[in-house]
């Protein structure tokens, strides 16, 4: 039994194969005596997992059991090798834990969660294939004026999204503002020291505000943050402008002077390049907050 963080509770059945036919009143019955022992509190807290272990298995035995029987909603099939792809996306490609369950729970009417998880893959993957480009020369002769000697700065943009009471100019304003900002576990933004600089993109409209980190990321809950339980590490900014009222808009005049863009069609979609907390050139960044030089403010 797998118990989430989310409190859903996975219970797992391991298969060599489903050449063999497979009662699903098996599994069933595991997830119903684990309820009734108070392990689990419901069924709507859990889900029944069969792990199979050969790769070329087609699973149409068990997958048609599984209609049939209408346990869609209970019961789910993954083969040995997909189970450690997934596992390889959560290490290598930062997938938050949340988007690990989407691919797990029964798909419902809406499907938003799994077109961001997709999305936000494929900009990761966009993103460390632009790592290996080369800033400009000029720019790796003029260093910062808050730039130490001997500090490897990295430069980051973060977008931020509106929820229900606030508009994204309006949280990175209340935050930023306060000089703090949080991003979740699985985040990039963890990744951020003191030094560094991170510019917040308000979806839809622009880039709206830029800082300097000031602290590294630690675990806590703090008042300013509406949903302490997801983004839950915390790091203080200083050198703060906010320019709520003249956003840098990403046209695709701005897009074509990108690095980020080299070889790329500005005039095509771009989400890729706002899905999730990335790293930007030098060079990008100052073109991202109209800056000639990143001055301390």
């Amino acid at each position: 039994m797998w118990k989430s963080p989310s409190g859903l509770y996975i219970v797992v059945e391991v298969k060599t194969t489903d050449v063999y036919t497979i009662k699903t009143a098996t599994l069933l019955s595991y997830i119903d005596r684990l309820i009734s022992e108070q392990k689990i509190p419901d069924w709507d807290h859990a889900l029944g997992l069969y792990v199979v272990g050969r790769s070329d298995a087609e699973l149409k035995q068990l997958e048609n059991s599984i209609i049939a029987e209408k346990r869609t909603h209970q019961l789910r099939v993954i083969t040995v090798d997909k189970l450690l792809t997934l596992a390889e996306l959560l290490a290598d490609y930062e997938m938050e834990h949340e988007a690990v369950l989407t691919v797990l729970r029964p798909t419902g009417p809406i499907v938003d969660y799994l077109i961001e998880l997709m999305a936000g893959l494929v900009a990761k993957e966009i993103r460390t294939a632009g790592e290996g480009i080369q800033q400009p020369q000029e720019e790796t002769t003029n260093k910062p004026l808050s730039e130490p000697e001997g500090v490897d700065v990295q430069y980051y943009l973060a977008p931020v999204v509106s929820d229900d009471t606030h508009t994204a100019e309006e949280c990175i304003k209340k935050l930023i503002g306060a000089g703090i900002y949080a991003v979740s576990e699985k985040s990039l933004g963890r990744k951020v020291k003191p030094g560094d600089w991170i510019c917040f993109y308000a979806t839809a409209t622009g880039v709206v505000a830029h800082a300097r980190v000031k602290s590294s990321p630690v675990q806590k809950h703090h008042p300013l943050v509406k949903h302490p339980e997801k983004y839950s590490y915390v790091f203080e900014v200083d050198s703060v402008s906010i320019y709520t009222e003249n956003p840098v808009v990403l046209s695709a005049e701005l897009r074509a002077k990108l690095d980020a863009f080299q070889g790329r069609d500005p005039s095509k979609r771009w989400a890729w390049f706002v899905q999730g907390t990335g790293r930007v050139t030098k060079h990008d960044f100052m073109l991202l907050t109209r800056q000639a030089k990143v001055e301390v403010v």
